[in-house]
């Protein structure tokens, strides 16, 4: 097996994880100094003498910062947590029983509590929604169409009086669907219901703006950006009712006890400004880079786009390119990459031990024996030309492996 070199691997899995920035590592430098020299920095945010209030000022600075770049109305909707996946625990859990609750103090309270999203959303989403059925909440989770788009009239169809929650991700992290969420969202506030959506993997790819999608809350997590991993961010609309998932000392405004990690949001604030500033010109590089992989595959008589992605289209994100391939598994086509020189991946990472078929793959109406040939590839800021064109012509050996 070719051993790895850091400085020849061609790195095609940014859907999972973004290497760190150079924007993020420099904000980080000074709370990463050890001994003495990390008094002036690492301090608690929520001590009173001079280096707790430095480290407060900074994790307000990184709040701040997050708010303009996200176009939050105000500073105090952003909540910092440990990533996306608690943001989404957080966002399930948290709304969909604190909804309940302000409905029976104002006397009318949902007699069968409806929540509705959707078959290809992240586990972050799909687990906390099981866990709400466990607690009598029915869950509606509407299909999509074949290529991975939520019709708002299904949705339309699907609310009634007792829905309190709709969560629909802004973008697929498999196959790049981006979802009409403003307009979901007033399907969604038009029947009296509270939204949210997982933007995990539309931050730095396209505009977000909070404000104009008219949302609820909102999930987003630093490394996907290029930021630390282990901090995250729940956006929560100002006087959204919301039920704390992690009790303790109160911070973030008693939405997320726990200390803050100041580190990690300053490094998720300069991840996040980079790639919010830099977001349209880089969709057009990548989109660019995207549109010849798919065009060069289809040279390829085994691999299959696995949805249309038309030249220039926006409505799929510009970083991601999934295939399918016959006769060959995942697993097989991963370590194959591997082997040459290539990081890709056969879906959500965080599944990625998982030997069936991804749940939105399936979810597309995709065979399961075709679906177990699925392939993601996702770039980023650091893919080049150079590298979409290796990786294509990886692909032939990887087909006529010997």
């Amino acid at each position: 097996m070719k051993e790895f070199s850091a400085g020849e691997y061609v790195y095609l899995d940014w859907a999972a994880t973004a290497p760190l920035c150079e924007e993020a590592a420099r904000a980080m430098e000074p709370y990463l100094a050890p001994g003495r020299a990390n008094v002036a920095a690492g301090a608690n945010a929520n001590s009173l003498h001079s280096p707790g209030r430095a480290a407060f000022a900074a994790l307000e600075g990184a709040r701040r910062s997050i708010a303009a770049d996200l176009h939050a109305s105000r500073a105090s909707e952003i909540v910092f947590t440990s990533g996306a996946t608690e943001a989404d625990n957080a966002a399930l859990l948290g709304l969909a029983r604190a909804a309940l609750e302000a409905r029976r103090r104002a006397g009318r309270p949902a007699r069968s509590p409806q929540v509705v999203t959707t078959a290809i959303e992240h586990e972050a989403v799909l687990a906390p929604a099981r866990a709400l059925e466990r607690e009598g909440f029915r869950v509606r989770r509407l299909a999509p169409d074949a290529q991975g788009f939520v019709d708002p009239r299904a949705l339309e169809d699907a609310l009634d009086g007792d829905t309190v929650l709709v969560s629909v991700q802004m973008a697929n992290g498999e196959v790049g669907s981006v979802q009409p969420v403003a307009e979901l969202a007033r399907a969604a506030h038009a029947a009296g219901a509270l939204f949210h959506t997982d933007a995990t993997q539309a931050l730095g790819k396209m505009d977000i703006d909070l404000q104009a999608l008219g949302v609820d809350a909102a999930s987003f997590s630093a490394h996907k950006v290029g930021g630390p991993k282990g901090v995250g961010v729940l956006y929560l609309r100002a006087r959204t009712p919301f039920d704390p998932l992690l009790l303790g000392g109160g911070q973030e405004g008693g939405r997320r006890s726990g200390t803050q990690n100041v580190c990690g949001a300053v490094g998720f604030a300069a991840a996040c400004h980079a790639a919010c500033a830099d977001a349209a010109q880089e969709a057009e590089r990548l989109r660019g880079l995207r549109d010849f992989l798919y065009a060069r595959l289809a040279g390829e008589a085994r691999v299959r786009a696995t949805v249309d992605v038309g030249r220039g289209s926006a409505d799929f994100l510009p970083n991601i390119v999934h295939v399918l391939v016959d006769g060959l598994e995942s697993q097989t086509l991963v370590v194959r990459f591997d082997e040459l020189g290539f990081g890709v991946s056969g879906g959500s990472a965080c599944s990625s031990s998982d030997l069936d078929p991804s749940h939105v793959v399936r979810a597309l109406g995709v065979p399961r024996e075709r679906a177990l040939g699925a392939l993601r590839v996702s770039m980023g800021r650091l893919t080049t030309e150079r590298d979409a064109q290796a990786f294509a012509k990886a692909m032939e050996t990887v087909l006529d492996w010997r």
